[in-house]
């Protein structure tokens, strides 16, 4: 509302556009200061420069608060404050769609704290709550201002979204009695520095010492709990599954193998996958009988974060990779993809794998969704956050993929924060930043779809056209002259 107020002040065009300048920096800096030092860390820059890089480029991070404050400014002289608060909120929300953002943020996610306001993302997904919220503050300042019927809106966009939310919370509620979906084991290790532990130990001894520690907290879960499924975080398996580089290699392969066997449950790990020269972020669905190829499936990872996990072709090159050590150079999977995984009772469960990048997506989880699945199983590697506010920004964005498709979600990472997700969104279970656990969790089956679900980011297409169509239509004064 401070930024509304100060919008309202301004009287120009450039003036507006300075204000908006500033609120981009500043939200950057105040929400993704831990993005910067992820970048420090992982590039070996100093962490002054990764902070100026991050307030340079927060117009590039943030271009929905510049489109707002721009169409609000030319509507309002088009019109009066409502029509300008209307059509700003659609611009924000039409830039979003049409320039996805880079770690998919948007201001609804803000509502995820609430079990009744976030359940209005199975409706037009997470813009439709960004949407009342932009309108909710246009009314609550207009209502500051003494106005009834703006304190009457902000009441009933409050009203609207609680009433649905506890009507859908009711709807998803599994019947007294009803068996889990599924029982499983995430296992967490608090693994972070690969390279660190590789130059300890040598490559051989460090993926034995990790496996060793995933094999240890898995057996204990097992021993504790009836397990269904178990789980390792992303990449936790640093080479090739299935087509090994080295005998040590196979050596490894094997032993997963054994471990999977004798403990007769499903594994799901991640790990690599290579075909024709090429190198994919994978995750290895692993049958409790599996000691070769056709003992597993492999999903590769659809979503590659820009430069750290793959370069544009036009933009690669020896001379760029010298310079930047630290580029990826991953290929990305063909998609969504369903995998069908027996569990030790005999059922089949059709599992989303969904990996680290994959769940900012809405879409990708969509289209496995309507393909069949009946869980989201997420693995990550969030141990390149150095606080707490990455990995819970990254969890609740995952969340909200639960809501939209109403499927409930597995959420494994090597350090933090590992959880299960209901189809309404609550985070049933999870396993805090630096803990080393086995997190055993049930999930109840999802219930029904949503709208969402079936017709996707239909609202970023319709707020592009309101927000035209308002900017552009005069108003009724200026029609009668």
């Amino acid at each position: 509302m401070p930024f509304l107020a100060l919008l309202d002040r301004v009287r120009t065009l450039a003036g507006a556009l300075v204000a908006a300048l500033a609120l981009c920096a500043g939200f950057a800096l105040a929400v993704f200061a831990w993005f910067a030092d992820a970048l420090a860390a992982y590039t070996g820059a100093p962490r002054a420069l990764a902070l100026a890089l991050l307030v340079l480029l927060a117009p590039l991070l943030q271009p929905q608060l510049v489109a707002f404050a721009a169409t609000r400014f030319a509507a309002r002289a088009r019109g009066g404050a409502p029509r300008a608060a209307l059509a700003a909120a659609c611009a924000w929300l039409a830039v979003e769609w049409v320039f996805p953002k880079l770690l998919g943020d948007t201001l609804g996610h803000g509502l995820h704290a609430s079990a009744w306001l976030r359940q209005g993302a199975d409706v037009a997904g997470t813009a439709g709550l960004t949407l009342a919220l932009l309108l909710a503050n246009e009314a609550g300042l207009a209502a500051l201002r003494r106005r009834a019927r703006a304190a009457l809106t902000f009441a009933a966009i409050a009203a609207l979204l609680s009433g649905y939310g506890a009507l859908r919370v009711r709807q998803l509620a599994a019947p007294p009695g009803e068996p889990p979906l599924v029982r499983a084991a995430l296992v967490q290790a608090n693994v972070r520095d690969y390279a660190k532990l590789r130059d300890a130990l040598g490559s051989f001894e460090a993926v034995r010492a990790i496996l060793d520690t995933h094999f240890r907290l898995s057996a204990g879960a097992l021993e504790r709990e009836r397990v269904d499924l178990l789980v390792w975080p992303e990449t936790i398996y640093p080479t090739t599954f299935g087509a090994p580089k080295s005998e040590a290699g196979a050596v490894a392969d094997r032993a997963i193998a054994a471990f999977a066997h004798g403990a007769g449950v499903p594994l799901v790990f991640g790990a690599y996958d290579a075909e024709d020269g090429a190198e994919y972020n994978a995750a290895v669905f692993l049958a409790p009988d599996g000691e070769g190829r056709a003992g597993f499936t492999t999903y590769r990872k659809a979503r590659l974060f820009p430069l750290t996990e793959r370069v544009p072709a036009w933009l690669d090159g020896p001379a760029l990779r010298e310079a930047l050590p630290w580029l990826g150079g991953w290929r990305a999977g063909t998609g969504a993809e369903v995998v069908p995984v027996q569990l030790a009772d005999g059922r089949t469960l059709r599992v989303a794998p969904l990996i680290c990048y994959d769940a900012l997506d809405p879409e990708h989880a969509r289209e496995a969704v309507r393909a069949g699945a009946e869980l989201l199983l997420v693995l990550s590697n969030d141990s390149w956050f150095d606080a707490d506010a990455g990995p819970n920004l990254h969890l609740v964005v995952s969340a909200f993929r639960s809501i939209e498709t109403r499927r409930p979600q597995l959420r494994s990472t090597p350090s933090g924060i590992s959880a299960a997700i209901d189809a309404s969104g609550e985070i049933t279970a999870r396993a805090p930043v630096g803990a080393r656990e086995a997190l055993v969790a049930s999930l109840p089956a999802g219930r029904g779809g949503s709208l969402a679900l079936a017709l996707g980011h239909w609202l970023g297409p319709a707020a592009l056209v309101a927000c035209l169509s308002l900017v552009a239509w005069p108003n009724e004064r200026r029609r009668r002259e």
